[in-house]
């Protein structure tokens, strides 16, 4: 079963500012849900305005901030509804000791207390307050209801108040917040992948990056691969439930969420690894990687100092890692790329065949608007014969893009033949 993976993508949250010191800090939180790329509205109280302007929210936010229960620009006047259905999370921060109270009580007297009871989407708050206020037993008896409510309760953080007070009833950092809600729709997400993605329990070993080959302790033999598409792809394929394993080259990429890596640095020990994850069970192996196809015969042991005006050093060819993984007895579903300057469908077409491989997908590296270091490209796509699969050409895009894309292609073929899914 596919699962279109963009209906998850972009999530809508509503971040709720109440009346207390800590508004300030909303500010950045709103800044820093943006930067992860969630979509934000703000919705104030009238206490939340004594601290902060609602300019403030609607400049670093991009859309209108809410502060009256009854909108006139609202569809029927009836803002609320709309903003409650709009939702993805509701996250009060900071949520004041007065508004808690409302939520426990059921009260509905102003827009965030009706949008509290209106909204079907989960509900986090964040509390800050005096520690005195945080103490009392009423608060308490609040924060019992609202957990049993099913309210997400984000404990406060202790430390020096405004008030001058020292304990609990601090607000959380943003960056923390931030990071709090961006793991929880990863876990969601994630959640849905492994038991509705297209690749859902498949396990994906996936080259990345070029490869060095040693010279001298200072010198080496490499390309221009930055391994972009290949990281991209790693995204891609454990967002389609897959488990990934990453063997990168020398790259300045981070790990992609969830991802197993890797580093190496020479063909020869991307191909041990590479058949270390044969090993251990491997159902997808994608060779995004730029292997360097030779290497020095003799390494030096020590710099090789300049003397004259030639130096000869002899090389040899390394090993040709997806042929090698290829041939085994117990093959994976096996995609190929071809980073080619000329003849690109050619050369892609001939690798296909006498490599053996699955699937191949090649660009056109000449081109500096989907080159090694470009964040866009623009592939195509062959299959083996026996997939009765035409070729895909991929339109220009993001590399994440292509990513989804190339998956969605790997879900076809390994679906379209009977033969081959079986295996899986």
């Amino acid at each position: 079963m596919s699962f279109d993976l963009s209906v998850i993508s972009h999530k809508n949250i509503i971040l709720a500012v109440t009346g207390g010191i800590a508004a300030y800090k909303s500010a950045i939180l709103v800044r820093r849900l943006k930067d992860a790329g969630f979509n934000v509205r703000v919705v104030m109280t009238r206490g939340a305005q004594a601290f902060i302007t609602p300019l403030t929210f609607q400049a670093l936010s991009g859309n209108p901030v809410h502060t009256e229960l009854l909108d006139p620009e609202a569809e029927a006047g009836m803002g609320h509804i709309e903003l409650a259905r709009w939702a993805d999370l509701l996250l009060v921060a900071p949520a004041s000791c007065d508004t808690l109270a409302k939520f426990a009580a059921g009260l509905a007297d102003d827009l965030l207390s009706t949008l509290y009871l209106a909204t079907n989407a989960p509900v986090w708050v964040a509390p800050a307050m005096n520690q005195q206020m945080w103490a009392a037993k009423a608060t308490q008896r609040n924060l019992a209801t609202l957990i049993e409510d099913g309210v997400h309760v984000i404990m406060p953080d202790a430390g020096s108040q405004a008030c001058g007070d020292v304990g609990l009833g601090r607000m959380p950092e943003p960056e923390e917040l931030a990071q709090q809600v961006t793991e929880y729709f990863h876990k969601a997400q994630r959640t849905i992948a492994e038991k509705f993605g297209m690749l859902a329990g498949k396990q994906i070993t996936i080259t990345a990056g070029p490869t060095r080959e040693a010279i001298d302790p200072v010198r080496y033999i490499s390309n221009h691969s930055t391994g972009k598409m290949g990281f991209a792809l790693a995204a891609a394929c454990y967002a389609a439930g897959a488990n990934v394993t990453l063997i990168a080259g020398p790259v300045s990429l981070d790990t992609p969420n969830g991802v197993k890596r890797k580093n190496v640095s020479s063909a020869v020990q991307m191909l041990n690894e590479s058949m270390q994850m044969l090993e251990q069970g491997c159902d997808i192996f994608i060779a995004t990687a730029a292997v360097a196809d030779y290497r020095v015969a003799q390494v030096a042991e020590h710099k090789i100092k300049k003397a004259g005006d030639e130096l000869n050093v002899a090389l040899v060819k390394n090993p040709d890692i997806v042929a090698t993984i290829a041939q085994q007895e117990k093959r994976p579903f096996m995609v190929g790329f071809a980073a080619e300057t000329r003849n690109i469908e050619e050369y892609a077409a001939g690798k296909l065949v006498a490599k053996k491989l699955d699937m191949i997908a090649c660009n056109d590296v000449s081109r500096a608007d989907i080159g090694f270091a470009s964040d866009e490209n623009a592939m195509t796509v062959f299959f083996a014969e026996h997939y009765h699969l035409d070729k895909r050409d991929l339109d220009k895009a993001s590399k994440q893009e292509i990513a989804q894309q190339l998956v969605e292609a790997i879900h076809t073929a390994l679906h379209h033949n009977p033969a081959v899914e079986e295996d899986f």
